[in-house]
């Protein structure tokens, strides 16, 4: 089985008068063969909180929410770890004004850039049964729904291979929590230039290339 989990940071919003509209929209996929390790780090890491700390976390680690030494033990676990590390980003101000109009049209697009890019590379093993599994960002079940036959469809066409698609939130399963710290370790090296975490993990990482650059 090869897994390929996706998470994303940053927001896509376009509207840039307002002070929290990111510059940068960030896509990454963390593709590995096995959950339990990517569980493991998460259940280190609250092995070494507080009463207090587990209770405020209800079982769910957020990356841009911990403490700097939060994120520095569960960046240097993942460096520890068989997986590896593809991410795109958005420029956002280059981004086309049709598709600005469309979030989720723009959402599935870029993602199934990043998924072809593995495929053609062939950056993981198509001889396994692939599992891609999604953090859930919509609560609209057309969108999901929408989301998981776009890109089956789209690598059925382009590669001749199926893949299962779910979308879990992060405490359906614990391994996306993982993927979350990636993610905003990348977006806060593109958003403000901050390149300390990013260094951690720096060898398991692929690709981290611009759609619009």
């Amino acid at each position: 089985m090869a897994f390929i989990l996706l998470d994303e940071s940053g927001d896509l919003g376009f509207d840039f008068s307002k002070p929290k509209t990111s510059k940068f929209f960030i896509i990454t996929f963390l593709f590995c063969n096995e959950l339990k390790p990517l569980e493991r780090i998460i259940k280190k890491t609250f092995a070494g909180f507080s009463k207090s700390e587990i209770k405020s976390h209800a079982g769910c680690l957020h990356s841009y929410k911990e403490k700097p030494q939060t994120r520095l033990k569960v960046l240097n676990l993942i460096a520890k770890e068989e997986l590896s590390i593809v991410s795109i980003y958005l420029n956002k101000r280059k981004v086309y004004t049709q598709l600005k109009d469309e979030k989720h049209v723009l959402y599935n697009y870029v993602t199934n850039i990043l998924l072809d890019r593995i495929m053609t590379k062939k950056l993981i093993s198509t001889r396994d049964q692939i599992e891609l599994i999604a953090s859930k960002r919509e609560t609209n079940k057309f969108l999901n729904e929408n989301f998981t036959s776009y890109l089956k469809n789209k690598i059925s066409n382009s590669h001749k291979l199926y893949i299962n698609i779910e979308i879990k939130s992060h405490r359906e399963l614990k391994a996306l929590q993982v993927v979350d710290f990636v993610s905003w370790s990348l977006y806060r090296y593109r958003e403000h230039g901050d390149d300390s975490y990013k260094n951690i993990i720096k060898n398991k990482i692929i690709e981290d290339n611009g759609l619009f650059p």
